[in-house]
């Protein structure tokens, strides 16, 4: 609840031994994260595939919904930036993504699992997070034959804008908009994504800065400080597209 990700009541004993110990401690994994993971690498050298990892993991965690990996495959995302190519959270985190990138660069062979085409074949709906679309969405839309799965089979596909009055509300997708020489707005997203949505989510306060004439537009309050916000904007865009669906 204090910083919106991470476990409630971590420690870091094991990170600050390795700090003390002079080992490489720029990565700031908690206990908790580090107990996860340490059982994550012993269930996948066991041989099971990363997806019934992720089910297992969330049943001993209490998750209720259906989390499925992109790819049971690793899939990498490297950056191409003025300081050479860089792994992701080497950019993201030991270099605090200030390094401008010229081109995020994803794998090419990357295979989506079958529980990921099922769901997409079953889905009604599918929501874009606002979330970076260039190192979070671009990712998982990368994956074989996701993308192309979203265009063709649900009855809609919402975007939600990460940018919101000219800025993003945290992480590097203003710097990286800029740097592609693209708008920092929410037009600036809509554009980005063009033909793969049919509706586009954007904040009040961009009211009447949007246009697009072969998009449905909704313009809502789409910050999320709480629960309580989070669950009123996925209602009302699960609202809103039920709505058109029936009209």
């Amino acid at each position: 609840a204090e910083t919106g990700w991470g476990r409630a009541g971590e420690s870091w004993r094991t990170i600050e031994e390795v700090a003390r110990l002079g080992g490489p401690s720029w990565f700031r994994l908690g206990d908790f994260d580090l107990a996860l993971h340490l059982t994550r690498t012993h269930l996948l050298q066991q041989g099971q595939k990363l997806t019934a990892v992720t089910r297992h993991l969330c049943d001993q965690l209490g998750v209720e919904a259906s989390v499925l990996p992109m790819s049971d495959q690793p899939a990498p995302t490297l950056l191409s930036t003025d300081e050479g190519v860089l792994a992701f959270q080497k950019w993201f985190v030991a270099r605090r993504w200030q390094p401008a990138v010229r081109e995020v660069l994803l794998p090419e062979d990357a295979r989506a699992p079958g529980a990921v085409i099922a769901a997409l074949e079953q889905a009604d709906l599918v929501v874009l997070a606002p979330s970076n679309p260039f190192v979070s969405l671009d990712p998982i839309l990368n994956v074989y034959p996701i993308r192309a799965m979203i265009t063709d089979l649900p009855e809609a596909v919402v975007a939600v804008s990460p940018i919101v009055g000219g800025a993003a509300l945290k992480g590097p997708a203003a710097k990286m908009m800029r740097e592609k020489g693209l708008p920092v707005s929410a037009q600036g997203i809509l554009d980005y994504y063009e033909d793969l949505i049919d509706i586009f989510v954007y904040d009040h306060q961009d009211e009447g800065q949007v246009t697009a004439p072969e998009h449905t537009l909704l313009s809502t309050g789409t910050i999320m400080h709480d629960r309580a916000a989070r669950t009123r904007l996925a209602c009302e865009i699960l609202a809103f597209t039920q709505e058109l669906a029936e009209a």
